[in-house]
Protein backbone atom coordinates (compact mmCIF):
# COMPACT_ATOMS: atom_id res chain seq x y z
CA UNK A 1 0.00 0.00 0.00
CA UNK A 2 1.59 3.48 -0.95
CA UNK A 3 0.08 6.56 0.81
CA UNK A 4 -0.34 9.30 -2.36
CA UNK A 5 -1.18 12.69 -2.02
CA UNK A 6 -3.77 14.24 -4.49
CA UNK A 7 -3.71 17.85 -5.47
CA UNK A 8 -7.31 19.15 -6.44
CA UNK A 9 -8.53 16.13 -4.74
CA UNK A 10 -12.00 17.51 -4.34
CA UNK A 11 -12.32 18.52 -7.88
CA UNK A 12 -14.47 16.68 -10.44
CA UNK A 13 -12.14 14.05 -11.50
CA UNK A 14 -9.90 14.48 -8.19
CA UNK A 15 -12.92 12.97 -6.44
CA UNK A 16 -13.08 9.96 -8.49
CA UNK A 17 -9.59 9.45 -8.84
CA UNK A 18 -9.00 9.49 -4.49
CA UNK A 19 -11.89 6.74 -4.57
CA UNK A 20 -10.87 4.72 -7.05
CA UNK A 21 -6.95 4.82 -5.53
CA UNK A 22 -8.60 4.42 -1.85
CA UNK A 23 -10.79 1.20 -3.00
CA UNK A 24 -7.69 -0.33 -4.46
CA UNK A 25 -5.93 0.03 -1.00
CA UNK A 26 -4.10 2.94 -1.35
CA UNK A 27 -4.25 6.00 1.66
CA UNK A 28 -5.05 8.94 0.19
CA UNK A 29 -4.36 12.76 1.38
CA UNK A 30 -6.33 15.22 -0.60
CA UNK A 31 -5.11 18.89 -1.06
CA UNK A 32 -7.28 21.79 -2.27
CA UNK A 33 -8.56 25.01 -1.78
CA UNK A 34 -10.90 23.99 1.06
CA UNK A 35 -11.96 20.86 2.81
CA UNK A 36 -14.62 19.07 1.41
CA UNK A 37 -17.60 16.97 2.27
CA UNK A 38 -18.00 14.89 -0.89
CA UNK A 39 -19.02 11.43 -0.12
CA UNK A 40 -15.82 10.01 -2.09
CA UNK A 41 -13.92 11.93 0.45
CA UNK A 42 -15.51 9.90 3.43
CA UNK A 43 -12.45 9.14 5.30
CA UNK A 44 -10.06 10.35 2.91
CA UNK A 45 -7.13 12.94 5.39
CA UNK A 46 -8.12 16.53 3.83
CA UNK A 47 -5.65 19.06 4.15
CA UNK A 48 -6.97 23.16 3.14
CA UNK A 49 -4.05 25.25 1.30
CA UNK A 50 -3.28 27.68 -1.15
CA UNK A 51 -1.41 26.09 -3.53
CA UNK A 52 -0.52 29.00 -5.59
CA UNK A 53 1.22 30.34 -2.42
CA UNK A 54 4.67 28.84 -2.65
CA UNK A 55 5.08 28.59 0.91
CA UNK A 56 1.68 27.13 1.37
CA UNK A 57 2.56 24.45 -1.42
CA UNK A 58 6.25 23.38 0.59
CA UNK A 59 4.06 23.16 3.81
CA UNK A 60 1.52 21.17 2.75
CA UNK A 61 3.03 19.05 0.23
CA UNK A 62 5.73 18.08 3.40
CA UNK A 63 3.00 17.19 5.52
CA UNK A 64 1.56 14.88 3.84
CA UNK A 65 4.02 12.41 4.06
CA UNK A 66 2.86 10.46 0.77
CA UNK A 67 4.91 8.54 -1.33
CA UNK A 68 3.66 9.71 -4.36
CA UNK A 69 2.16 12.76 -5.60
CA UNK A 70 -0.46 13.33 -8.50
CA UNK A 71 -1.07 17.02 -9.00
CA UNK A 72 -4.49 17.76 -10.91
CA UNK A 73 -5.19 20.93 -8.93
CA UNK A 74 -5.74 23.58 -11.74
CA UNK A 75 -8.80 25.98 -13.59
CA UNK A 76 -9.78 23.68 -15.34
CA UNK A 77 -12.04 24.56 -18.66
CA UNK A 78 -10.21 26.45 -20.99
CA UNK A 79 -11.92 30.29 -21.30
CA UNK A 80 -13.41 29.49 -18.40
CA UNK A 81 -11.59 33.08 -17.11
CA UNK A 82 -9.72 35.02 -18.34
CA UNK A 83 -6.43 34.20 -20.48
CA UNK A 84 -3.61 35.55 -18.18
CA UNK A 85 -5.82 34.01 -15.02
CA UNK A 86 -5.77 30.56 -16.20
CA UNK A 87 -1.87 31.09 -17.41
CA UNK A 88 -0.86 32.27 -14.29
CA UNK A 89 -2.58 30.09 -11.73
CA UNK A 90 -1.81 26.62 -13.76
CA UNK A 91 1.39 27.32 -14.29
CA UNK A 92 2.18 28.60 -10.62
CA UNK A 93 0.27 25.38 -9.48
CA UNK A 94 2.20 22.93 -11.46
CA UNK A 95 5.83 24.94 -10.64
CA UNK A 96 4.40 24.79 -6.78
CA UNK A 97 3.22 21.51 -6.53
CA UNK A 98 5.65 20.03 -8.35
CA UNK A 99 8.99 21.09 -6.97
CA UNK A 100 7.52 20.68 -3.40
CA UNK A 101 7.31 17.42 -4.14
CA UNK A 102 10.93 17.19 -5.10
CA UNK A 103 11.63 18.84 -2.27
CA UNK A 104 9.53 17.04 0.18
CA UNK A 105 11.81 13.82 -0.91
CA UNK A 106 8.56 11.95 -2.78
CA UNK A 107 9.92 9.62 -4.88
CA UNK A 108 7.18 9.55 -7.59
CA UNK A 109 4.92 12.41 -9.09
CA UNK A 110 2.87 12.66 -11.48
CA UNK A 111 1.08 15.25 -13.18
CA UNK A 112 -1.80 15.55 -15.64
CA UNK A 113 -1.83 17.17 -18.61
CA UNK A 114 -4.38 17.26 -21.37
CA UNK A 115 -5.02 16.28 -24.97
CA UNK A 116 -5.80 20.46 -25.66
CA UNK A 117 -1.73 20.50 -25.66
CA UNK A 118 -2.31 18.77 -29.17
CA UNK A 119 -4.12 22.35 -30.34
CA UNK A 120 -7.01 21.42 -32.35
CA UNK A 121 -10.08 23.70 -32.37
CA UNK A 122 -7.52 26.47 -33.28
CA UNK A 123 -9.35 29.49 -34.88
CA UNK A 124 -6.79 29.53 -37.67
CA UNK A 125 -7.57 26.16 -38.46
CA UNK A 126 -5.79 22.58 -37.49
CA UNK A 127 -4.63 19.50 -39.29
CA UNK A 128 -2.30 17.08 -37.93
CA UNK A 129 0.29 15.17 -39.53
CA UNK A 130 -2.23 11.87 -39.08
CA UNK A 131 -4.93 9.79 -37.13
CA UNK A 132 -5.07 8.57 -34.35
CA UNK A 133 -3.30 11.17 -32.71
CA UNK A 134 -0.76 9.99 -30.37
CA UNK A 135 1.90 11.23 -27.83
CA UNK A 136 4.44 11.96 -30.70
CA UNK A 137 1.81 14.24 -32.64
CA UNK A 138 3.30 17.58 -32.26
CA UNK A 139 2.06 19.97 -29.51
CA UNK A 140 0.81 23.18 -30.79
CA UNK A 141 -1.34 25.05 -28.07
CA UNK A 142 -3.27 28.20 -29.27
CA UNK A 143 -5.37 28.90 -25.69
CA UNK A 144 -3.66 29.78 -22.00
CA UNK A 145 -5.47 26.21 -20.65
CA UNK A 146 -3.63 24.40 -23.31
CA UNK A 147 -0.39 26.19 -23.26
CA UNK A 148 -0.58 25.62 -19.11
CA UNK A 149 -0.72 21.98 -19.29
CA UNK A 150 2.36 21.93 -21.78
CA UNK A 151 3.92 23.66 -19.31
CA UNK A 152 3.35 21.22 -16.71
CA UNK A 153 4.72 18.19 -18.75
CA UNK A 154 7.77 20.86 -19.64
CA UNK A 155 8.15 21.52 -15.96
CA UNK A 156 8.37 17.67 -14.97
CA UNK A 157 10.52 17.05 -18.14
CA UNK A 158 13.03 20.55 -16.21
CA UNK A 159 12.42 18.52 -12.77
CA UNK A 160 13.77 15.33 -14.39
CA UNK A 161 16.62 17.12 -15.69
CA UNK A 162 17.51 18.27 -12.15
CA UNK A 163 17.19 15.37 -10.14
CA UNK A 164 18.17 12.55 -12.55
CA UNK A 165 16.38 8.99 -11.92
CA UNK A 166 16.19 9.58 -8.30
CA UNK A 167 12.86 11.52 -8.83
CA UNK A 168 10.64 9.60 -11.05
CA UNK A 169 7.89 11.46 -13.33
CA UNK A 170 4.94 11.21 -15.72
CA UNK A 171 2.50 12.87 -17.10
CA UNK A 172 -1.04 11.94 -18.51
CA UNK A 173 -3.29 13.78 -20.61
CA UNK A 174 -7.00 12.13 -19.81
CA UNK A 175 -9.43 12.66 -22.51
CA UNK A 176 -12.95 14.09 -21.80
CA UNK A 177 -13.52 12.29 -18.38
CA UNK A 178 -16.68 11.19 -17.32
CA UNK A 179 -17.60 10.52 -13.60
CA UNK A 180 -19.87 7.49 -12.71
CA UNK A 181 -22.77 9.68 -12.25
CA UNK A 182 -23.04 10.88 -15.78
CA UNK A 183 -23.29 7.82 -17.08
CA UNK A 184 -26.43 8.12 -15.01
CA UNK A 185 -28.01 11.57 -16.32
CA UNK A 186 -26.14 14.31 -14.62
CA UNK A 187 -24.49 17.04 -16.35
CA UNK A 188 -21.23 16.38 -17.93
CA UNK A 189 -18.36 18.93 -17.66
CA UNK A 190 -19.54 21.49 -20.37
CA UNK A 191 -23.40 21.08 -18.68
CA UNK A 192 -24.41 18.61 -21.63
CA UNK A 193 -25.34 14.46 -20.49
CA UNK A 194 -23.96 11.97 -22.35
CA UNK A 195 -26.93 10.80 -24.27
CA UNK A 196 -27.32 14.88 -25.75
CA UNK A 197 -23.45 14.47 -26.23
CA UNK A 198 -24.20 11.14 -28.63
CA UNK A 199 -27.13 12.58 -30.16
CA UNK A 200 -26.01 15.82 -31.34
CA UNK A 201 -22.24 15.34 -32.75
CA UNK A 202 -21.71 18.85 -32.54
CA UNK A 203 -21.60 18.65 -28.68
CA UNK A 204 -18.78 16.22 -28.51
CA UNK A 205 -17.03 17.15 -32.29
CA UNK A 206 -14.65 19.96 -30.46
CA UNK A 207 -13.01 17.29 -28.31
CA UNK A 208 -12.83 15.39 -31.75
CA UNK A 209 -14.73 12.91 -29.99
CA UNK A 210 -12.74 11.71 -27.40
CA UNK A 211 -13.63 10.99 -23.73
CA UNK A 212 -12.57 8.41 -20.72
CA UNK A 213 -14.17 6.58 -17.88
CA UNK A 214 -13.07 8.43 -14.49
CA UNK A 215 -12.84 5.18 -13.22
CA UNK A 216 -10.06 4.17 -16.07
CA UNK A 217 -8.16 6.96 -15.02
CA UNK A 218 -7.75 6.23 -11.82
CA UNK A 219 -6.95 2.82 -12.77
CA UNK A 220 -4.32 3.97 -15.19
CA UNK A 221 -2.69 6.25 -11.91
CA UNK A 222 -2.16 2.79 -10.26
CA UNK A 223 -0.67 1.02 -12.50
CA UNK A 224 1.70 4.32 -13.79
CA UNK A 225 2.87 4.58 -9.89
CA UNK A 226 3.64 0.82 -9.71
CA UNK A 227 5.40 0.63 -13.25
CA UNK A 228 7.53 3.97 -12.86
CA UNK A 229 10.53 2.81 -11.35
CA UNK A 230 11.03 0.57 -14.69
CA UNK A 231 10.03 2.78 -17.36
CA UNK A 232 11.71 5.97 -19.13
CA UNK A 233 11.59 9.34 -16.47
CA UNK A 234 9.00 11.72 -17.26
CA UNK A 235 7.03 9.90 -19.94
CA UNK A 236 3.86 10.99 -21.44
CA UNK A 237 0.27 9.27 -21.98
CA UNK A 238 -3.10 9.76 -23.49
CA UNK A 239 -5.04 7.82 -21.10
CA UNK A 240 -8.54 7.57 -23.48
CA UNK A 241 -11.14 4.75 -24.34
CA UNK A 242 -11.21 2.38 -26.77
CA UNK A 243 -13.93 3.96 -29.15
CA UNK A 244 -14.74 7.11 -29.56
CA UNK A 245 -17.46 8.95 -28.17
CA UNK A 246 -20.00 8.91 -31.21
CA UNK A 247 -22.41 6.61 -32.95
CA UNK A 248 -21.19 6.84 -36.49
CA UNK A 249 -17.16 6.33 -37.87
CA UNK A 250 -15.00 9.72 -37.32
CA UNK A 251 -14.13 8.99 -40.87
CA UNK A 252 -17.73 10.19 -41.48
CA UNK A 253 -17.56 12.69 -38.62
CA UNK A 254 -14.45 14.34 -38.59
CA UNK A 255 -14.26 15.96 -41.87
CA UNK A 256 -17.66 17.79 -41.05
CA UNK A 257 -16.39 19.85 -37.69
CA UNK A 258 -12.73 19.86 -39.00
CA UNK A 259 -12.28 20.78 -42.73
CA UNK A 260 -9.62 18.94 -44.37
CA UNK A 261 -9.43 15.76 -42.78
CA UNK A 262 -11.52 13.24 -45.04
CA UNK A 263 -8.09 11.75 -45.80
CA UNK A 264 -6.72 11.45 -42.45
CA UNK A 265 -9.85 10.54 -40.91
CA UNK A 266 -9.95 7.72 -43.45
CA UNK A 267 -8.42 4.62 -41.76
CA UNK A 268 -11.01 5.67 -38.28
CA UNK A 269 -13.04 3.45 -39.53
CA UNK A 270 -15.99 1.67 -37.14
CA UNK A 271 -15.70 3.07 -33.12
CA UNK A 272 -12.33 3.28 -33.41
CA UNK A 273 -11.32 6.71 -31.16
CA UNK A 274 -9.48 9.72 -32.70
CA UNK A 275 -6.77 9.90 -29.81
CA UNK A 276 -4.72 5.92 -29.10
CA UNK A 277 -4.16 4.59 -25.76
CA UNK A 278 -2.15 2.28 -27.38
CA UNK A 279 1.13 3.53 -25.55
CA UNK A 280 -0.35 2.96 -22.08
CA UNK A 281 -0.92 -0.60 -23.32
CA UNK A 282 2.18 -1.17 -24.78
CA UNK A 283 4.17 0.32 -22.31
CA UNK A 284 1.84 -0.36 -19.01
CA UNK A 285 -0.05 -3.10 -19.98
CA UNK A 286 -3.13 -0.87 -19.19
CA UNK A 287 -6.56 -0.69 -20.95
CA UNK A 288 -9.73 1.22 -20.09
CA UNK A 289 -12.56 -1.02 -18.88
CA UNK A 290 -15.43 0.82 -19.37
CA UNK A 291 -17.28 2.37 -22.86
CA UNK A 292 -20.44 4.30 -23.36
CA UNK A 293 -21.84 1.56 -25.21
CA UNK A 294 -21.24 -0.84 -22.11
CA UNK A 295 -22.67 1.78 -19.41
CA UNK A 296 -25.45 2.86 -21.65
CA UNK A 297 -26.44 -0.36 -23.17
CA UNK A 298 -25.84 0.58 -26.41
CA UNK A 299 -23.72 -2.79 -27.45
CA UNK A 300 -24.04 -2.98 -31.01
CA UNK A 301 -22.63 -5.63 -33.40
CA UNK A 302 -18.60 -4.81 -34.09
CA UNK A 303 -18.84 -2.31 -31.32
CA UNK A 304 -17.07 -3.70 -28.73
CA UNK A 305 -12.58 -4.68 -28.59
CA UNK A 306 -12.37 -8.23 -29.84
CA UNK A 307 -10.24 -8.30 -26.43
CA UNK A 308 -11.58 -8.18 -23.17
CA UNK A 309 -10.86 -4.87 -21.20
CA UNK A 310 -9.41 -5.35 -17.19
CA UNK A 311 -8.82 -2.65 -14.76
CA UNK A 312 -5.78 -4.45 -14.30
CA UNK A 313 -4.35 -6.21 -17.05
CA UNK A 314 -2.39 -8.15 -14.39
CA UNK A 315 -4.01 -9.56 -11.31
CA UNK A 316 -0.52 -9.21 -9.46
CA UNK A 317 -0.96 -5.22 -10.17
CA UNK A 318 -3.80 -4.98 -8.15
CA UNK A 319 -2.57 -6.39 -5.07
CA UNK A 320 -1.13 -2.89 -2.97
CA UNK A 321 0.94 -5.93 -1.38
CA UNK A 322 3.74 -5.55 -3.69
CA UNK A 323 3.76 -1.92 -3.65
CA UNK A 324 6.73 0.03 -2.24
Amino acid sequence: MSRIAVTGGAGRLGRSLVAGLAAAGHELVSLDRAVSDAPELAGVQQIAADLTETDAATRAIAGSQADALIHLAAIAVPFSAPEDVILRTNATLALNVLSAGVAAGIPKIVTASSPTVLGYGAPTGWLPDRFPLDEQTTPRPWNAYALSKHLAEQTIAMLARQTGDAVRFAAFRPCYVIAPEEWRGAPTQQGHTVAERLNDPALSAPALFNYVDARDVAAFVDTLLLALPEIPNAEVFFVGADDALARRPLAELLPQFVPGTDDLAAGLTGSAPAFSNAKARRVLGWRPAHSWRGELGERTAGSESAEPAASHPFPDLARKDVLA
